[in-house]
């Protein structure tokens, strides 16, 4: 089973991403609409994927093709494994269907918000309805991850973020620390940067 993989970012098309693994590898990983975005900014720079590994086919007549998935957040991987239990929510239509961050679409599954489920691509009423009723309730681990709207984190706050959660922080503690970053030290543009100054931070210092 592969759970991980880091290599170079060459290519990112159609929800697919194409790593150089080295060594002569490459890979092709699928990427979810919620990653989309974030990931397109990483052309030609290291990423860590976190990957779900499986066949895709229909095995009663021998064809089956192996797929891996990705994703930047480990916990993120974590619920589309739940996500995709529920009866008619495949792996490709989660791919397309979570085009909102794992956090917010757990946050309505568990307040029972079936009107922003049906905001997701391909999630009809019924559909919504069908995932609230196996997923609410098992979700407070997702829904507690909530981070600031996008809208108010620069680019390069939302790729630190994604790095401090890689190094083991809370997504919403990695969200707090940024943000009290960038209230101090609104100059810096770098994930790099802001990333420093956020351990300074965490350690006490100025």
């Amino acid at each position: 089973m592969i759970a991980r993989i880091s290599g170079r970012l060459e290519e990112f098309a159609n929800g697919a991403a194409l790593l150089d693994g080295g060594a002569g590898l490459w890979y092709e990983v699928l990427i979810p609409a919620f990653d989309a975005e974030r990931l397109s900014r990483r052309l030609g720079q290291d990423v860590v994927l976190h990957t779900i590994h499986y066949f895709e086919g229909d095995p009663s007549h021998g064809q089956q093709t192996p797929r891996l998935i990705g994703f930047l957040i480990e916990s993120d991987r974590a619920f589309f494994k739940i996500f995709t239990t529920v009866k008619g929510v495949g792996i490709r239509r989660a791919l397309r269907a979570l085009i909102r961050p794992p956090a917010e679409v757990a946050a309505a599954i568990q307040a029972k918000d079936a009107d922003l489920l049906k905001t997701l691509p391909e999630i009809g009423p019924r559909t919504a309805e069908r995932i609230i009723a196996d997923l609410h309730g098992k979700l407070d681990r997702f829904a507690g991850e909530t981070v600031p709207a996008v809208e108010q984190i620069p680019e390069a706050g939302g790729e630190a973020i994604a790095v401090l959660v890689q190094l083991g922080e809370r997504r919403a503690d990695a969200a707090a620390l940024v943000e009290r970053v960038i209230a101090v030290a609104p100059q810096l543009d770098s994930p790099e940067e802001i990333i420093q100054q956020a351990y300074r931070l965490k350690a006490g210092g100025a």
